[in-house]
């Protein structure tokens, strides 16, 4: 598995948490989604290579920005 780790600017709540994994987990190959509030932090597992502008439109379509560590 490969993990992909971006920062989230915007989330403040459990809610936009779950806008994201929503969002995020609906990409093909995606196989586990981690994000958290509280430290604007988003691990995305993969069983194989993602587009990363896949995920960071994922995360604009929840409504938040987002940028790869």
């Amino acid at each position: 598995m490969t993990v992909f780790e971006y920062q989230v600017t915007g989330m403040t709540c459990g809610h936009c948490e779950l806008s994201i994994r929503e969002e995020v987990s609906g990409i093909a190959g995606v196989t586990s989604v981690d994000v958290s509030a509280v430290t604007g932090r988003l691990v995305v597992g993969s069983d194989a290579d993602l587009d990363d502008q896949a995920v960071l439109d994922a995360v604009q379509e929840a409504g938040y920005v987002a940028q790869r560590r």
